[in-house]
């Protein structure tokens, strides 16, 4: 490894820990070198609700991840997720001085903090805030206003925020392993880099994280962030709908949902399934199937209410990429189709190499995309040390092609 670069992501998941180790190479691409994962405990909905389960799971993952990539891992990028995580936009307007028409890095500095005056709850604070679109003297999408001559400089941001102890109690957990945090990154704003490409970014694509305990979403227009969020539904609560419903315990009602379910009511078989575990117990694939669906079409029709309450549905050109464990469920491409009228794509990491097509796996997209994320920081700013960078984002990341 020596002379080498490379880069740690970290995922504290509902129903996983994973931590994936990833070589930068000189012409930009990375190779996978190890992966190292442990099923979540402490973790409810995407946060922590007890620390010292979720130190004991990352620690397992990190042992795992050092052995299989042959590397002492010291610092990571965490992706941090949750319902208390909000996007919103703004427009930063300031007006040049006569001395100064000449737009600089300070009038580019200020704009964004103007930008960022915005009404979030006190107990929130900011995780991202990612520029959109410069206009300069009214003139629209100017890409680089650095050095132009005008009066006027405005600036839409995307801004994401969330509570900031809740951000704190995973920020914690991982300080106790002695590993240091290099930055903390949405979850979607990870994925968005190694299941997006350019084509998507630029004609319009919403990117649903379908997790377990949440799916998170980002939605991107000619290449800027029109909207994010986090929505506190996930594969785990079709889990236990199914368990509720059929007074099973939750891991036969995961594995019945898994290798017989689906989300789907259009081509049903009629047929009786036994349940594993439970003698001459049987359920109908219709019931089955039904009790997925509702779950699945409520989460949907969230989605679909956020997107028309912003008028972004009809923008979306290439229509919906799904990804995330959970995104792996039969039907649910089907039902997302009809729910959403939209395209739907399965989103994968086709930019990626490595030791096996694990990291085809959509479930994980995070911890890949925060590798590709911290790749892209790196080649846009000077080196800094661990913990300087955490709230400083870079906007081009959003139109690099992934």
């Amino acid at each position: 490894m020596a002379g080498s670069k490379f880069y740690v992501g970290l995922e504290i998941g509902t129903s996983k820990v994973c931590i994936v180790v990833g070589e930068a190479r000189p012409d930009g691409a990375i190779k996978i070198l190890g992966v190292g994962q442990f099923p979540a405990a402490g973790v409810r909905k995407g946060e922590v609700v007890d620390p010292e389960a979720v130190q004991t799971c990352l620690h397992e993952a990190l042992v795992n991840a050092e052995e299989r990539a042959g590397v002492d891992i010291g610092t990571v990028y965490l992706s941090v997720s949750g319902s208390h995580v909000h996007g919103v936009n703004n427009r930063g307007t300031l007006t040049i001085s006569d001395e100064e028409v000449e737009i600089g890095i300070e009038d580019l500095d200020e704009v964004k903090k103007i930008a960022r005056d915005v009404a979030i709850p006190k107990e929130n604070g900011f995780i991202h805030s990612i520029v959109s679109h410069y206009y300069v003297d009214g003139q629209e999408k100017v890409l680089n206003p650095l050095g132009m001559l005008g009066r006027t400089l405005e600036a839409d941001y995307h801004i994401i925020h969330g509570v900031k102890t809740r951000i704190q109690n995973s920020i914690r957990s991982v300080r106790e392993t002695s590993l240091e945090i290099e930055d903390i990154v949405f979850s979607p704003v990870a994925s968005s880099q190694v299941v997006l490409d350019r084509e998507a970014k630029n004609l319009g694509a919403l990117l649903l994280d379908i997790g377990g305990g949440t799916t998170d979403y980002i939605c991107m227009v000619d290449n800027a962030v029109e909207a994010s969020g986090c929505i506190g539904l996930g594969g785990d609560h079709i889990t236990n709908d199914i368990a509720l419903v059929l007074k099973i315990p939750l891991a036969r009602a995961e594995k019945l949902k898994v290798t017989s379910g689906s989300a789907s009511l259009k081509n049903l078989v009629e047929r009786e399934i036994p349940i594993e575990g439970e003698t001459g117990k049987m359920i109908s694939q219709r019931l089955l199937n039904e009790i997925m669906h509702a779950r699945v079409a409520e989460l949907l029709n969230v989605v679909k209410e956020r997107l028309d309450e912003q008028g972004l549905r009809g923008r979306l050109g290439k229509g919906v990429y799904i990804t995330g464990g959970s995104s792996l469920m039969r039907g649910i491409d089907k039902v997302a189709e009809e729910i959403l009228e939209l395209p739907v794509h399965r989103g994968g990491e086709s930019t990626m190499s490595g030791p096996t097509a694990l990291f085809e796996n959509p479930q994980y997209a995070t911890c890949v995309g925060l590798i590709r994320y911290a790749q892209l920081l790196d080649e846009q700013r000077p080196a800094s040390g661990p913990l300087s960078r955490l709230g400083q984002k870079f906007e081009k990341l959003f139109r690099a092609k992934s």
